[in-house]
């Protein structure tokens, strides 16, 4: 056995929520890359079938906020392949807002998106799993689950990141002994299309660049090279971790 197993995923399931765009896209041509068999998901219907044709994969449009569409997704993926063995939950959104000024609607529309679509992929998918006795989930928190950002208001992701990295504790804790790790991934600023809105803003650029060490927003290839290691063998002992993308940003 090689003591680097990091490919080959031969033949191995992997759903990819976000898939449509950013970090999900990457992460779905990385995970195919090393010879998985991917399904990408999105609400997007028209990004999702366009990246799965450039990706030459299955694309399935699901709204992950509606816990019945994703239990769903995952009897469909089982009914087609048998199976899933990697569940990258990637989906979210941002909104920033001074909180004194933050909805009802923008609030729940964060949580729901970033936090409680994420468990309903975990339930599913780890049912799924279970009953294989192997499975690797990895889940897209974020250092803003970690650390409060500046200059932008953003109470409500960072509340939803920080709930992410702590379902997925808890959800390693319950699940270890029986094969199922999970696991997830905090990126800071990557050069996203999120990001890069976010990036116009002179003053928010500015201060971005001048927390993180490294001086540069981060690439999606990047982050998605860790996702597949912690889709792969390589990464047999790692559950319950929270892998820090992020430039330095969280150091200081």
């Amino acid at each position: 056995m090689s003591y680097f197993p990091l490919t080959p995923l031969d033949g191995r399931i992997a759903v990819v929520t976000g898939g449509a765009r950013g970090i999900g896209f990457e992460s779905a041509k990385a995970l195919k890359e090393g010879g998985a068999i991917v399904v990408i998901v999105d609400v997007n219907a028209e990004g999702g079938a366009k990246a799965a044709e450039q990706l030459g994969i299955d694309f399935l449009q699901v709204d992950l906020t509606q816990s019945d569409q994703v239990a769903k997704l995952a009897a469909d993926v089982r009914s087609k392949y048998g199976r899933i063995d990697i569940a990258f939950n990637n989906a979210g959104i941002a909104v920033n807002v001074p909180s004194e000024e933050c909805t009802d609607e923008d609030w729940h529309k964060v949580i729901d998106i970033n936090l409680s679509a994420v468990f309903y992929c975990c339930r599913e998918f780890g049912k799924m799993m279970l009953s294989q006795g192997k499975g690797s989930i990895i889940n897209t928190a974020s250092m803003s689950g970690i650390i409060s950002n500046t200059p932008q208001p953003q109470a409500a992701y960072n509340t939803s990141k920080a709930g992410v990295i702590m379902l997925t504790k808890s959800l390693a804790g319950e699940w270890a002994r029986r094969g199922v790790r999970v696991n997830s991934i905090s990126p800071g600023y990557i050069g996203t299309e999120m990001t890069k809105l976010g990036m116009s803003n002179p003053d928010w650029h500015k201060e971005w660049l001048h927390f993180t060490p490294m001086g540069r927003v981060g690439e999606p290839r990047e982050v998605a090279a860790v996702v597949v290691f912690l889709a792969c063998d390589a990464s047999s002992y790692f559950t319950g971790s929270n892998l820090v993308v992020d430039g330095g940003y969280t150091c200081w």
